[in-house]
């Protein structure tokens, strides 16, 4: 940031809600992609177009909407769907703890409101940003979470409106939309980190992959994924050099 910027209060181009925006585009394909097969698998189990759209709303999460529908269609009690969405997104946890030490300076509700939207996608263009020397703001982050949460809702409704004509989306591979952006991500945050680290980072991913695979064994994938997360992240934290 230079020092004209700062005299002036006015924030860079890069850290605008427009630039959030911008920034946010070359994830939406797989925002379409999944939220389009979600709204198919709510029309295939019963669940109305408003009721798909208020789910997309309300708790705008893939995995936890996909489990949602499945419940609802075995007549799953609430408790037990209430419980179990809580569950599978309580990673949402620790990606904004994550995050929360460079939006220390917004108000309360200004955290609150960028918390709320935060998404696997969003955080990984985020931590992106970041661990390439870059800085992020609310504006730049609102923009990014906002362009999201309207193409998610969208994109369901849409998959919801269509459902009947398209029953097996994997057919066009939509179910595999959200790795390759994932992957995608994985690879440019790769890429930024300096030679020296990257042995450090790339041990610290294989210990994910190996902590979930044995953490399966005894508990749901869902908490195996939370916990391994977790463990990852301290071992991390007092490695990193």
């Amino acid at each position: 940031m230079s020092i004209a910027t700062e005299l002036s209060g006015t924030e860079p181009d890069s850290l605008s809600f427009l630039q959030g925006v911008k920034d946010c585009i070359p994830t939406l394909l797989g925002y379409v992609c999944i939220g389009f097969a979600a709204g198919i698998v709510g029309a295939s189990s019963g669940v109305s177009t408003i009721e798909i759209a208020l789910m997309s709303a309300l708790v705008y999460a893939g995995a936890s909407q996909f489990i949602m529908c499945s419940m609802l269609a075995t007549a799953s009690p609430p408790s037990v769907i209430i419980l179990t969405t809580f569950i599978v997104n309580a990673r949402h946890l620790l990606l904004s703890a994550s995050l929360a030490p460079y939006f220390t300076k917004y108000s309360l509700w200004k955290n609150i409101g960028i918390g709320v939207l935060l998404t696997d996608e969003s955080f990984g263009v985020a931590s992106d940003k970041l661990a390439k020397g870059g800085q992020v703001s609310d504006r730049w982050m609102n923009g990014l979470n906002i362009t999201a949460y309207l193409v998610w809702i969208a994109s369901c409704v849409a998959g919801g409106i269509l459902g009947n004509w398209i029953s097996r989306p994997e057919a066009l591979g939509l179910d595999f939309a959200l790795p390759a952006m994932f992957l995608a991500l994985l690879i440019s945050q790769l890429q930024s980190i300096q030679a020296s680290k990257l042995k450090h980072r790339l041990l610290l991913v294989l210990c994910m992959a190996v902590l979930m695979y044995l953490l399966s064994w005894w508990v749901p994938s869902h908490i195996a994924v939370i916990a391994a997360t977790m463990i990852t992240a301290t071992i991390g934290v007092l490695t990193d050099k």
